[in-house]
């Protein structure tokens, strides 16, 4: 077995990465990384394929089997005092271990062809890490970030993404002309739409476009959808949040597709 190395200051340079990595929403932007923090991230990234270059782990959790063995499916492994561990943790109970990966989605360009998510300016990273869920669960093979939306690879996105992350071709602050690569229809819900989601034959592949919280999808991007729909709300609330929005529209692609 592999020896691993041994942290025990928080002055370490290693210590303040995973700090600010794990406190900062736009810190893996910056430095290139991201903390995967805790088993289910950690083995779901591994069950897509990935490689960690570092497995960050306490020191009483190296003592136990299955976090030990987690750890090694990594290239290098630290071990860090326990009582470093809420150092580097954004978590009321931090967990034992994480992974150090190179961000995933560092100069990639969207795909054409293929069935989208367009979040445009989305700030709620809850709502963002529980559309990509729903993306990843729904056949989608990409979600697309514009500018001003949340980073994808925060901490809060990922703990909320469970995982959706590494079943998805993300790409991060896109301008609209980015989009024209896409070479499929993009669609949007609108209050004011003539036809319900369920009344029209939906384009497939399509890119479903979500707006801000507040403020919905901008002109500029609504100006370019091919198909606004409405979600029929029988039950006479003004809006959907939008992250149940998303799972309706991309549950009815998905309908279709099957049909």
């Amino acid at each position: 077995m592999r020896e691993p190395r041994h942290i025990s200051s928080r002055a370490h340079a290693l210590v303040k990465t995973l700090h600010r990595l794990a406190t900062e929403p736009a810190a893996s932007r910056r430095l290139g990384q991201v903390w995967l923090e805790g088993d289910h991230l950690a083995r779901a990234f591994l069950a897509r394929g990935g490689r960690a270059a570092l497995a960050v782990v306490g020191a009483s959790a190296w003592l136990q089997p299955g976090p030990r063995e987690l750890a090694l499916q990594a290239a290098e492994i630290v071990v860090i005092d326990d009582a470093l561990l809420p150092e580097i943790s954004s978590l009321e109970s931090p967990a034992p271990i994480g992974f150090l990966i190179d961000l995933p989605s560092s100069g990639q360009q969207p795909l054409p062809g293929v069935a989208t998510v367009v979040l445009d300016r989305l700030q709620d990273p809850g709502n963002v890490g529980t559309i990509l869920r729903s993306a990843a669960a729904l056949g989608v093979r990409q979600v697309l970030a514009m500018k001003g939306s949340a980073a994808l690879w925060s901490p809060k996105v990922l703990r909320a993404g469970m995982g959706a992350h590494f079943a998805l071709h993300l790409v991060e602050a896109l301008a609209p002309d980015d989009l024209d690569a896409l070479a499929v229809p993009l669609v949007a819900t609108s209050s004011h739409a003539a036809a319900a989601i369920d009344q029209l034959a939906l384009p497939a592949p399509c890119a479903w476009v979500f707006g801000h919280e507040g403020q919905g999808v901008g002109p500029e991007l609504m100006a370019r959808c091919a198909l606004t729909v409405t979600i029929p709300q029988p039950g006479g609330e003004e809006s959907l949040n939008v992250a149940a929005a998303t799972a309706i529209c991309l549950y009815e692609s998905a309908r279709q597709s099957r049909r």
